[in-house]
């Protein structure tokens, strides 16, 4: 289909206007730098596409890293009612619940400023990594995956892998109700088995990072962040188990859509109603997945831990590690959400797009509950993350909804293609990052000019009102797979 007319509403948002099968408009969120970049791309095309499906609520919605994806831009939100609308795999993505987790201690930089290179080479040694990585832990037989699978986070704490404060930290409690291992496939129990506790590849990381900038200091001394501070955080999902989940509902999907007589006019965003058999088993299947990417997040920060306290030989209480907050980037969850007409009971899906619920919603851990929930959104290898807050303007324009990270300008064969003949490693040694890689090709793949500017994309969503800045955190040492 042609995208229609881009009308910018103002400084940091843009709409779609209802065209042919539209049901309702588009809505991005950028600058004037990133949309020029955005107008020649398919994404738009996806953005308009998302707004034929039944049931959506208000927009098809892009955060400003927004890119090419699978059925649904990645960066992409869309809120569908929950009586007349629709799950679509597509709109959660491959790595269910790929998400982040920040990881606050008492050391400062000073502390270990000469000491990185031990450190990361101590958890690149512990923290498995890479295309396949299993061995964390002891292979898990089916009937305690299915723990996992149920519990989540918690499986990983009651066996010792952290606290019950980690689980107050935690979206949802680091369990998603409803999840059924009746509903995911052998083949996925299969892949699952032994990567509890594992990184993965990709773009997933294990960052090393020191607080260099807080822009919010009261919020940034509700989250237990200052100046100086050593920081770790770990961005990874649901490894080889939730692949399999969304690739075996895809296929459910796709005959899903004849049955339900859905006109679609990408048949990537094969989906069926949320009340529907099919819709059920699915949101049943990725609530596992999500469970499953929780224990995993949880099993990597105990590893972690393990793996600081033996390189700098200090005690627990001196490293004093605690969990700031785990997010999730690629879900669709049940939520309810104010709307013109009252209140509305939706499924919200947020592929490459985090949750940012503002204060007071019941939701945000206690502690936060007054500021707001905190938002983690990490930048590639080379440049920044940042921690920001959520916003009751999140919650009446966006379904408590913001961007997850930089997003790509590159796709994996053009970056491979502009790193040829460099070693990318010592570039970023040579910025004073050191990084640690199964493979070559995965840091050629991550280069930081394959991403978009994260300040850029992060100060978009400030400048909304949506997720405004706390902190920003800069690598000192990086674990990739």
């Amino acid at each position: 289909m042609t995208v229609p007319q881009l009308v910018q509403v103002n400084e940091w948002v843009w709409e779609l206007p209802p065209t042919g099968g539209m049901r309702v408009p588009g809505r991005v969120y950028a600058d004037k730098e990133l949309m020029e970049a955005l107008r020649e791309d398919q994404s738009l095309t996806q953005v308009a596409n998302v707004a034929h499906l039944p049931g959506i609520l208000r927009y098809s919605m892009a955060m400003p890293d927004i890119h090419f994806g699978y059925g649904f831009p990645i960066g992409g939100v869309a809120a569908f009612k929950v009586d007349e609308g629709v799950v679509s795999p597509g709109g959660v993505g491959y790595d269910i619940n790929c998400g982040c987790r920040l990881l606050a201690t008492d050391l400062e930089e000073v502390e270990v400023r000469d000491k990185i290179k031990t450190l990361i080479d101590q958890i690149f040694r512990d923290v498995p990594s890479g295309v396949g990585a299993s061995g964390a832990i002891a292979k898990l037989s089916r009937k305690e995956l299915e723990q996992v699978l149920v519990k989540g986070a918690q499986w990983a704490v009651e066996r010792g892998y952290g606290s019950a404060d980690d689980l107050e930290r935690t979206e949802d409690g680091g369990a998603l109700p409803g999840a059924d291992p009746a509903a995911v496939s052998d083949r996925a129990y299969t892949r699952g088995q032994d990567q509890v506790g594992t990184l993965g590849s990709g773009n997933h990381f294990l960052e090393i990072q020191v607080v260099d900038k807080v822009f919010d200091p009261e919020a940034a001394a509700v989250y237990g962040l200052h100046e100086g501070q050593i920081a770790i955080m770990v961005h990874c999902g649901s490894r080889g188990f939730g692949y399999q989940v969304c690739e075996d509902y895809l296929e459910v999907m796709g005959s899903a859509v004849n049955r339900y007589h859905i006109s679609l006019p990408d048949r990537q965003l094969a989906c069926a109603p949320i009340t529907s058999s099919e819709g059920k088993r699915y949101l049943a299947a990725m609530a596992c997945a999500a469970n499953y990417a929780w224990a995993n997040r949880q099993m990597i920060m105990h590893l972690t831990e393990q793996a600081i306290l033996h390189a700098l030989r200090i005690s627990p209480q001196t490293l004093n590690l605690r969990l700031v907050y785990d997010v999730a980037h690629n879900i669709a969850k049940l939520e309810t959400h104010e709307t013109e007409n009252g209140p509305v009971q939706a499924c919200v899906h947020r592929k490459g797009a985090t949750r940012a619920f503002g204060p007071g919603r019941p939701e945000v851990p206690a502690p936060y509950r007054e500021i707001g929930q905190p938002v983690l959104i990490p930048g590639d290898m080379g440049t920044a993350s940042f921690v920001c807050r959520g916003t009751q303007k999140a919650m009446s324009e966006t379904f408590g909804s913001t961007c997850h990270g930089a997003g790509r300008v590159m796709s994996r064969a053009q970056a491979l293609k502009h790193a040829k003949g460099r070693a990318i490693d010592r570039e970023l040694e040579a910025a004073g990052i050191l990084v640690r890689s199964q493979g070559r090709k995965t840091l050629a793949e991550e280069m930081p000019e394959a991403y978009k500017d994260v300040d850029r994309v992060v100060a978009v969503m400030d400048g909304a009102g949506i997720s405004p800045r706390v902190a920003r955190l800069r690598p000192l040492g990086v674990v990739k797979g």
